[in-house]
Order: structure tokens, then sequence, then C-alpha cells
């Protein structure tokens, strides 16, 4: 059995990771913590919620854990998995704390020095689907964002075949959950509701770098990217429509045959047939990645739809738990 904790239970993220937790059957919580609600249940907070005390973070009994997952804003993150890697308990964050390996670009887009630079080369990107034999070797599993799961899961057989050229445009749309439970005034039900807005267009949104990174990893010469996010009026989920200029001579057989071939035995991502698109009904309360392939001319769109709260964060989370503790990678998701 694995023993584990939560940091940052009362966000939607750890709220998910509870519902997860709470019926894998290789799991037992030990602790979940929260500096705003502790004394309290977190039914006493989410009605659906099991009641599950909710104790300070410096309470937190890491001695008895194997893992803890961090649910905590970037800058808090990193400090407390200092705390857990000293004890000897592996991490797995959900902040932005480790995704960027270079800590003057964390700088650059979240406006303070990075906590702990020291623990960026040891920090593993944790996408299964492309980079798995690497997970079960790390303390420090870094959550990949939302956005760029559901971008970098629609590309990456693109890429890995090398067969992208010229600009990578991504168009996406998050429903309101991404943007965190704590109240903002573009997040309020009377703006959100018959609303469709887009926000920080241009290079100004930070899962930006955090998908360049991984596409130059992927590739020598990575294509330029234009993302563009969009607040949906709906609780939760992703649609990333994204135009993937192809070089060669690809036809929509040979294309879906290489996302077949590349994604076969990935118990989380579901290619659609040739011309059909994904949309946020294929994938909300799932771990699953579904992308849809639609070639025109010598561009392709994707349509990628994921969970943001699942798959987009808490599932993922779990997912990557289970690689790497050495289990049954779909336990506790399915």
């Amino acid at each position: 059995m694995i023993q584990v904790g939560i940091y940052g239970t009362t966000g939607y993220t750890g709220v998910e990771l509870v519902k997860i937790l709470t019926r894998h059957p290789e799991v037992k919580l030990i602790f979940a913590t929260s500096a705003s609600s502790a004394g309290k249940t977190l039914a006493d907070l989410f009605a659906a919620a099991p009641p599950i005390p909710l104790i300070p973070p410096d309470q937190a009994p890491l001695s008895q854990v194997d893992v803890v997952f961090v649910c905590l804003n970037h800058g808090d993150a990193a400090a407390v998995a200092q705390t857990a890697l000293a004890a000897g308990v592996r991490v797995i964050d959900l902040s932005a704390d480790f995704r960027l390996k270079d800590a003057a670009a964390y700088q650059q887009w979240y406006h303070q020095p990075h906590p702990a630079p020291e623990l960026l080369t040891q920090a593993v990107y944790g996408l299964p689907e492309c980079g798995r034999d690497q997970i079960p070797h790390t303390r420090l599993i870094a959550n990949p964002g939302c956005y760029p799961t559901s971008i970098l899961l629609a590309v990456y057989p693109l890429a890995a075949a090398n067969a992208l050229s010229g600009t990578l445009i991504a168009d996406s749309k998050s429903g309101v959950t991404g943007a965190g439970r704590v109240p903002k005034q573009h997040t309020h039900f009377v703006d959100v509701a018959d609303n469709f807005s887009p926000y920080s267009i241009g290079r100004q949104h930070r899962h930006l770098p955090e998908i360049e990174q991984t596409l130059a990893s992927w590739h020598t010469s990575p294509p330029s990217l234009i993302f563009s996010p969009h607040l949906l009026p709906v609780p939760r989920g992703i649609l990333s429509t994204i135009y993937a200029p192809l070089s060669g001579h690809w036809t929509e057989a040979k294309l879906y045959e290489l996302y077949q071939s590349r994604y076969a035995n990935e118990p989380f991502v579901r290619i659609l047939p040739p011309g059909q698109v994904a949309t946020l009904a294929h994938s909300v309360h799932t771990n699953q990645c579904v992308i849809g392939l639609t070639l025109t001319g010598h561009t392709l769109i994707l349509t990628s739809a994921i969970d943001n709260l699942i798959k987009g964060a808490s599932g993922q989370a779990v997912q990557n738990m289970n690689v790497m503790m050495g289990i049954k990678e779909t336990m506790g998701l399915v």
C-alpha cells in the first residue's frame, strides 16, 4: 500500500486528487493539509467530498508517507518540495515551480527568483506518453500544465516524425476551473456566463515557455508557436484547436496511421477516425486526451480535448505516481 499526503487540499486540483486517491486500490491517504481551513473537514467545504480532516501544513507527518502531492501556488510549492525531499519522500508537484529547466526563464515568467534552483536538474517533466522511462528513476515530478498537456500530446507524433514545418498555432479554450478557486473579477459568474473571451494572447501566458521548452527537447529546430488561450463559460474541460503546417507529403490515412502507431499502447490517449473532431464531451470527467485529425492542404488541424482537472492536473499526477511506484498505470483512473 502506497502511503500518500496532499498539500493544498482545498483547491480544485486538491479536491479532485482526494476523489481519485480515496478510490485507488493501492493507496492510503495519510494526511491532507490546508493553511486556511485547518481544523475543518473537506466535507465542510465541498458537500460531495469525504469528511477528511484538514491539518496545518507544518503538522504533516512526512515520516508516515511515501509520496506527497503538492497543490500549492508557484513559489510556495518549491519550499514544501524541499522539505519533503529532505525527509526522503517522493514529490509530485502540480504547480509550475519545476516545469521550466532554466531558473532565469522562471524568474522572467513568474516575476520572482526560483525558490529551489538546485532541484531543477532533478525534476522530470511528467508527461508519461512522451517520457515514461524517466519517471520511475526520479524523486521529483513536475506535473505538466493543463494547456500544455492538450497541445503537446496532440503535436508529439508530428514532432517525433520530423513532420512539422512553419508556425504552429494553438487556439485553446478552458473551463473556469482552470483559473483556480480564488475568486477573480473575470471569473465571476456574471462576467463568464453568456460570454467567451480570449486572455493573455500574444506572448503573455505562462504556459507558453513550458510548451516551447518541450518542443525544443523533441526537435533540434522546433517550430515557432502562437498560443491563444480563451475562457469558456463552462466549469471544466479544455479544447485546443491546433494548426500544424506539415513538411513532406501526407495523406489523412498516413497521418491517422502515424497517430495510431504512436499511441497504440497508451490507455489515456484516444485517436478519432479521420475527419472527426474532439469535443469537451469526449473527455470531461476522464483522464483521456481525445484527438481528432483533419487534413486541409498541407495543414493538419488537430482538435485535442482533455479535462483540465483530471488529465490536465490531478489525474495525470496519479498516473505519474503509478508509473513512479511501479504499479499499473491505469490504477485508480478507470
